[in-house]
């Protein structure tokens, strides 16, 4: 593999000198690239992480977010285009970046480009199932900042402080809405080996949600329930998560 060339869409990154593979990790909704900043140090050497920076946060606040699944979708195709093609990678997507990584190997997939060798989701629904919570991303502000706590992945001290909050919000509505408008188009499955992972107590994504994804490949599909609950990446569930994603990527 030749050496990587600095890219906005990819921070963090620790080189490896010889990686079996990469893995991009997408952000939930409102989440950046830092969500993934230590896992290069938990995962063996063979795989060199690449968390993706969305516009809009963090090095890149200065740009818009976007406002669509496909425009996100085209964008990150058109950033990540020469890294995706310099070599052997896979995705890990959390929430709503489970469907920007699916997204991204489909559109890739239907470019006649390589699929990813493993397509790792977390904590979402298959895109075929029909999402029953309420919209969130044109409440007023409180009602807003009200889901925002019950959901449990923005920082209280975010939602106390008005100035942080005035700053992260547009940020935050946009995402939901990326999420929440995003309509699943029927097509081909994709062929490689499919992983959902889940967090037992998550009440927003049930087991069964994360089932459908196995319609979504003909590869082999695995799914591991773990402690936690929606956001268990940064909890108890992080160490396990790890630990199935090292498992089934180098097998």
């Amino acid at each position: 593999m030749t050496a990587p060339i600095a890219n906005p869409w990819i921070a963090y990154r620790q080189p490896r000198r010889q990686p079996r593979l990469r893995l991009f990790c997408f952000p939930y909704a409102g989440g950046a690239a830092s969500t993934y900043r230590g896992w290069a140090g938990e995962l063996p050497e063979e795989i060199e992480v690449c968390p993706v920076q969305l516009p809009g946060r963090e090095g890149r606040i200065r740009q818009p977010a976007l406002l669509g699944m496909d425009e996100l979708v085209d964008a990150a195709a058109a950033g990540l285009g020469d890294e995706l093609d310099r070599g052997p990678h896979a995705f890990f997507g959390h929430s709503m970046g489970a469907v920007v990584a699916y997204e991204l190997a489909r559109r890739r997939r239907d470019a006649g480009r390589p699929e990813p060798l493993h397509l790792i989701v977390s904590a979402r629904n298959a895109p075929t199932v029909p999402d029953s919570d309420e919209p969130i991303h044109d409440l007023p502000t409180e009602r807003f900042k009200q889901r925002l706590r019950e959901l449990n992945g923005t920082p209280p001290e975010v939602l106390d402080h008005p100035e942080l909050m005035e700053l992260v919000e547009p940020l935050l509505r946009a995402d939901f809405r990326v999420n929440e408008t995003y309509e699943h188009r029927p097509g081909e499955p994709l062929e490689g080996p499919l992983t959902a992972v889940g967090g037992l107590a998550d009440e927003h994504v049930p087991q069964d949600g994360l089932e459908a994804w196995r319609e979504l490949t003909r590869g082999p599909f695995r799914l591991h329930m773990l402690p936690g609950d929606h956001f268990f990446l940064n909890g108890p569930g992080r160490r396990d998560l790890l630990s199935v994603v090292a498992r089934r990527l180098l097998g």
